[in-house]
């Protein structure tokens, strides 16, 4: 399988009610680690003229039953800044209240969970970093 047939991004675009959390469920397959790039994205959907977008969504990423990582306001990091670009993301404000994670996984089964103090529009998204 050439690296063209695999998938490298999924995601969902959901009004979220306050109080609920929007679940995005992945596996990573075979015996090698992979890093992913996790976003919650709330604020950032303005740009695209998304109205009623959560203001400050947050991200929890969990294995089974534990919270293993999480983000509220992703802040600008460079690494993971470099990340959007290198896996086709759309940019970010680096003073955005979007959450983001870059981590390398385990072989397993995870969940990427969005919520917010408020509700509103957010869109999860699970790339697969090269």
């Amino acid at each position: 399988m050439c690296s063209s047939d695999l998938l490298i991004n999924v995601s969902v675009n959901k009004a979220i009610a306050t109080g609920e959390t929007l679940i995005a469920g992945f596996v990573i397959a075979g015996d090698t680690s992979r890093t992913v790039l996790l976003r919650a994205v709330g604020p950032g959907l303005a740009a695209f003229g998304v109205p009623g977008t959560m203001a400050d969504p947050a991200l929890s990423l969990y294995s089974g039953s534990t919270k293993i990582a999480g983000n509220d306001n992703w802040g600008g990091d460079a690494q993971v800044s470099a990340a959007f670009t290198q896996v086709g993301a759309f940019g970010l404000a680096a003073t955005s209240k979007d959450a983001v994670l870059l981590v390398t996984l385990a072989p397993g089964a995870y969940t990427a969970q969005v919520n917010g103090t408020a509700g509103g529009f957010a869109l999860v998204e699970v790339y697969e970093v090269p």
